[in-house]
Order: structure tokens, then C-alpha cells, then sequence
């Protein structure tokens, strides 16, 4: 149920051109279909999850993750790729990868590892299933299952594929890279066109033909769906307003033959978000990325169990390393879970369970589609970044719908009904990352936007 809140997204709001500045004000509304405001994510999110979050992604675990970026596009016949410098990613040869990380990458614990293991040296010996224990025949059975399930929310990339490669995400940052224009908004068309649930004749606010009443018969379209459908869209924009805050927040202002400079943009950020400048759209878009982090959150509240057995260890071979980082991992996620107006997933594919079920393979495979897009992303880097995002927000959309698996995680001992891959460990914290970054980002600008009174 949605509640009334009062919400601060932006402070100064600029005009056009030759416009009276504006006054330094607010912007208030609700944070639909949640019970949470603005204000107490904010606090909660930079003074308290933030920095922690921030040290766990430095670490080799996280910031090392394999993609294929060479996969062709699978909608359109599109070779054309953005030749800026910006735009390219730099693998990472072979030998900087940790070798607990090379020698299993979807590998996640010691407990996982030696039973792969005992499954490997039985197949080369060419060994019946009745020669490996029960527990083993068990595991090697879920991991084929994992492998195949109807649980996927995401198109993820063959690891053991030859074009496959480590990125150093340390290394290769999401920011500003210039690509732009009619290639990057066939991306964004496609996935609001023809993944959201969205009629033809509805018309996005500020999408080409939309007519001229604001959008206001789009958000009568929206406020009519029911509520998975509605937060489908949501998820999305605020996905793709996380997106811009970072391309505003690390542009390139300098560049030069001896440096590159790198900082925030405000002009950049109020042609994105401002109230007037969009046409009222900015606020929206906002409201969506806390829509979003409010998604994440819950869903790294809800996977504690997972990580808490003590089998589970992110593994890298540095033992030390492992223990500290997993330490840190679990202090993240009891703050997550101690968050006080978690968003109530309960109202998601509830009523008639034949119903539900037919829309949530619907909200899977609209899904599942979008993460495919990804690999017609013309610039590297954004393909980097647009699908390492997309795995995490499916990755949070499964451990969402798992619930019942996971209260049934044994406290040692093997996840049998419930698995994550490492790629998908990777991927859901470094999307939450990505948000969090987001929302430590609009603090800045809003200090950047005051001082220009």
C-alpha cells in the first residue's frame, strides 16, 4: 500500500536560458507502492551502508568478473561499435587473477570446491553415479538443475565460453564515455517499447511522437496496471536514472595530452533530472532509483542464510583475506536486514495462484529479454556496466521470488534448493554498488546545486 510521504530529491533546480533562476526548492510527493521515505534512506544509505559496501567492492572477489563481450546482437544486425577511446575495456591477462578465483570460477566455497572436485576426478576415471556418495549424486543433481532453472531472470554469459575474459572493475569504472545519439537511444527505446508491459499507443513523456499532453495519459496508463507490472517499469527507469547519476557524477572535464580529469558535471545532471528542464520527468526518474535501492535492499536482507553457513567463504585462496572480507559481507547484510521500512514483497504475484504464476514467468522473460539488449550495447564499457547491472537486479529479483527455498537452507552442509553462482554473488553486489553509489552521488550534487545560488 502506498503512503504519503514527504520527499527532498534536488535542491536548486536550474531554468533554460534566458529564465528567472529558480529558488532553491523541494520537491515533494510519494515513493508509490512503499511505505519508506527519501530522507531515511539517505541516511541510511551514506553515513551508515555506503562506506562498508564501498571497502567489500575493493576486494579481489568483487572486483573481478568475467563477461563475454563479443556476443553478437540477437535482435538486430549491428556491427557498429563505438570507437572512443573511453568506450574500450581493458582485460585482464590470466596471471593478475587470483588463482582461487581462475581455477573455479563459479565456484564459492571450499565445501563447493571439493565436491565439484570428487564429481571431476569420477567422471575422468569413467566411474557410475553409484560410486559417488549420496550427497555428492545430490549436489551434482542441483547444480544441473541451477544450471537450467526456470528461476533465471537474466541471460547470463557462457564463463567457460573462449571469449570470455576477467575485467578488472577497479580498473575499468563506470563514467562518461560519449556514447550518445541515435545508437544509445534504440537501446533505451527498445527496452521501454517492447519489455515494459507498454501498449503502442501509450507514449512515453519525452519519447518522440508522444503528443502534447505531458504524459499525463502515460501515468493514467500506469497507475492502472497492477502493481508487479507497475514495478516492473519502475525497476527499469530507475535502473537507467542510476545509470545517468553516474555518467553525471565521473564526466570528463579535462582532457588533455599529459591528463584526463574526471568529475562532476552539474550541467550534465540537470539536463537529466531537473524539474523544468525535463518536464517534471526528473523527480520521477529519482523516485524510481529509490524504488530500486528499496528492491536491492530487500533482497540482500532476505539471501543472510546463504552466506551465513559457515561452508561459505568467498574464495580466493587468501585465507585471511576470505575470512576478513566475509566477516564484512555478513556485517553488510545484518545492516540490511536491520533497515526499519523494508518494501513488502508479499504483495507481488499474490491472488489466484494460477494467475500469478502465468504473470511472473511473464515479468521473468520481460526480464530475461532486457538482459539480452545488453549485448547490442555499441560501447564496451556501457555493455560492461549494462549487463553486470542487469545480472545483479535479476540475481535480487530471484533471491525475491526464492523465499521459500531459502528459509529451508540448512545451517551446513550444502544449499541444495537454493544456489548462486559467484558470477551472480559478483553481480548483486556490485549492482547494489552501483545504486548506492547513485544515492551517495544526489548528496553531492545537491551541496554542488546549493552552492550555485
Amino acid at each position: 500500500m502506498a503512503a504519503p510521504i514527504g520527499i527532498v530529491l534536488l535542491g536548486l533546480l536550474a531554468l533554460p536560458r534566458g529564465a528567472q533562476p529558480s529558488c532553491f526548492c523541494q520537491v515533494t510527493g510519494y515513493l508509490d507502492d512503499c511505505t519508506c521515505d527519501v530522507e531515511t534512506i539517505d541516511a541510511f544509505n551514506n553515513y551508515k551502508l555506503f562506506p562498508r559496501l564501498n571497502e567489500l567492492l575493493q576486494s579481489d572477489y568483487f572486483r573481478y568478473y568475467k563477461v563475454n563481450l563479443q556476443k553478437p546482437c540477437p535482435f538486430w544486425e549491428d556491427n557498429s561499435h563505438c570507437g572512443m577511446r573511453d568506450c574500450a575495456v581493458q582485460p585482464c591477462p590470466s596471471d593478475e587473477i587470483p588463482d582461487g578465483i581462475r581455477a573455479g570460477s563459479y565456484k564459492y566455497s571450499e565445501e563447493a570446491n571439493s565436491l565439484a572436485e570428487e564429481c571431476e576426478e569420477a567422471k575422468r576415471l569413467g566411474a557410475v553415479d553409484d560410486s559417488l556418495s549420496k550427497e555428492t549424486r545430490q549436489a551434482v543433481l542441483q547444480w544441473a538443475q541451477h544450471d537450467d532453472s526456470s528461476d533465471s531472470f537474466c541471460e547470463a554469459d557462457d564463463i567457460h565460453s573462449p571469449d570470455a575474459e576477467y575485467v578488472d572493475l577497479l580498473l575499468n569504472p563506470e563514467r562518461y564515455t560519449g556514447y550518445k545519439g541515435p545508437d544509445a537511444w534504440k537501446i533505451w527505446n527498445s527496452i521501454y517499447e517492447e519489455n515494459c508491459f507498454k501498449p503502442q499507443n501509450v507514449k512515453r513523456p519525452l519519447a518522440s511522437g508522444r503528443g502534447d499532453d505531458g504524459g499525463h495519459t502515460f501515468y493514467k496508463w500506469l497507475k492502472g496496471l497492477c502493481v508487479e507490472k507497475r514495478a516492473f517499469y519502475r525497476l527499469i527507469s530507475g535502473l537507467h536514472a542510476s545509470i545517468n547519476i553516474h555518467l553525471s557524477a565521473r564526466y570528463l572535464l579535462q582532457d588533455s595530452w599529459s591528463e584526463q580529469k574526471w568529475g562532476p558535471n552539474v550541467t550534465e545532471f540537470q539536463q537529466r533530472f531537473d524539474e523544468v528542464l525535463t518536464n517534471g520527468e526528473g523527480p520521477r526518474r529519482l523516485k524510481n532509483l529509490y524504488f530500486l535501492y528499496l528492491i536491492e535492499l530487500r533482497a540482500l536482507s532476505k539471501v543472510l542464510p546463504f552466506f551465513e553457513r559457515p561452508g561459505f567463504q568467498l574464495y580466493t585462496g587468501n585465507g585471511s583475506q576470505d575470512a576478513e572480507m566475509k566477516n564484512l559481507l555478513l556485517e553488510i547484510l545484518h545492516l540490511a536486514k536491520s533497515f526499519p521500512l523494508h518494501f513488502d514483497e508479499n504483495s507481488f504475484f499474490a491472488g489466484n495462484k494460477k494467475a500469478a504464476a502465468k504473470l511472473k514467468e511473464e515479468f521473468r522473460l520481460h526480464f530475461k529479454n532486457i538482459s539480452k539488449i545488453m549485448d547490442c550495447v555499441g560501447c564496451f564499457k556501457c555493455r560492461l556496466w549494462g549487463k553486470l547491472q542487469t545480472q545483479g537486479l535479476g540475481t535480487a529479483l530471484k533471491i525475491l521470488f526464492s523465499e521459500n527455498l531459502i528459509e529451508k537452507i540448512p545451517e551446513s552442509g550444502p544449499s541444495y534448493g537454493f544456489q548462486l553462482t559467484r558470477q551472480e554473488i559478483v553481480a548483486l553486489f556490485n549492482a547494489f554498488g552501483r545504486v548506492s553509489t547513485s544515492v551517495k552521488e544526489l548528496e553531492n550534487f545537491r551541496k554542488l546545486l546549493q552552492n550555485r545560488r
